[in-house]
């Protein structure tokens, strides 16, 4: 099959980054690997290292640059949004409460996407909206597997403790009473990325008269799976 795309500069940095693909290389290796003249292969590497596609290892070899991880990980929302409606529609219907997804953003959390409650008393959050990472059951799960630092640091004036956020990471949930805002309940759960890392918060909340004073043991395992599906959507590739 002809992989030209009839835009002959794209087409060879193309093969430079698919050449290294399999680990760094040095300007001999990005020559074999790609059959490029040796001052188009450099050209084009340097020119792809300028835009940060490409950079070099401790040893000076071309290696694929952060560019590709930021924009894989923008892909990665993008994936995370398209699956988190139906996810988040079926965490609702099958708890009765709204449903939300949020994501960090430095010393805050945004809703990212949500599912409000069709009828009666509910905890309207709408998409868009930034929340405290000081109190509520996903600001614990958003901060429970941060390195040790940032942990610390995020405590400070938190209405948790390192000994509850131990607890979250054991049972791998949380749950929140009145400690966002007075009558309302809540519990998350984490959403991972592919290298695991805990990237969103799955989470469902509602008045304390219907989620009780002990609601994850109502809707811990359907928030889990529900959080589950989204990571697993986002360990796909394709």
């Amino acid at each position: 099959m002809d992989n030209s795309s009839g835009v002959g500069v794209l087409d060879k940095a193309a093969l430079v980054l698919s050449a290294l693909e399999s680990g760094p290389a040095t300007l001999a290796g990005l020559v074999a690997a790609t059959g490029l003249a040796r001052p188009t292969a450099h050209r084009l590497a340097v020119a792809l290292e300028h835009h940060r596609m490409v950079a070099r290892d401790m040893q000076g070899r071309f290696i694929l640059g952060p560019r590709l991880a930021e924009l894989a990980a923008a892909a990665g929302e993008d994936r995370l949004l398209a699956t988190a409606g139906p996810v988040l529609t079926h965490l609702r219907d099958i708890t009765g409460e709204s449903a939300q997804l949020y994501r960090r953003q430095g010393d805050m959390r945004i809703c990212v996407a949500a599912a409000e409650r069709l009828s009666g008393l509910r905890d309207t959050v709408p998409v868009g909206s930034t929340l405290t990472m000081k109190a509520g059951s996903s600001a614990q799960i958003l901060m429970a597997w941060e390195e040790p630092e940032r942990l610390h640091r995020g405590l400070q004036g938190a209405r948790f403790t390192a000994t509850a956020l131990s607890g979250v990471r054991r049972r791998g949930w949380a749950q929140s009473i009145g400690e966002r805002e007075p009558g309302v309940a809540s519990v998350s759960a984490p959403v991972r990325g592919p290298s695991n890392r805990v990237v969103a918060a799955v989470s469902v909340s509602g008045p304390i008269e219907r989620l009780t004073r002990h609601p994850g043991r109502m809707h811990a395992q359907a928030i889990i799976d529900a959080a589950g599906r989204l990571s697993e959507a986002l360990r796909r590739t394709g």
